[in-house]
């Protein structure tokens, strides 16, 4: 492919987000609960199409692997 026929970061952007909005459309008229990570509280949930949370779980590390590393040596 040349260079012209790339797609910009802005429009795959675009695309995977209306691609995981498409998938939790589907999940949630299907019935199938799906996973949700809150940031701020940084629990997992699991969500039901009714709108119920069940917390699955919490964050167990913080920060970024290299960070963690670097903390080590």
């Amino acid at each position: 492919m040349r260079r012209e026929e790339y797609i910009s970061d802005e429009m795959v952007v675009k695309r995977v987000n209306a691609a995981v909005r498409i998938e939790l459309e589907k999940k949630r008229a299907m019935d199938v609960p799906i996973i949700v990570y809150d940031r701020e509280k940084q629990i997992i949930y699991q969500e039901s199409s009714d709108g119920s949370r069940v917390e699955v779980g919490r964050r167990m590390r913080k920060g970024r692997y290299s960070e963690r590393y670097a903390e080590k040596t």
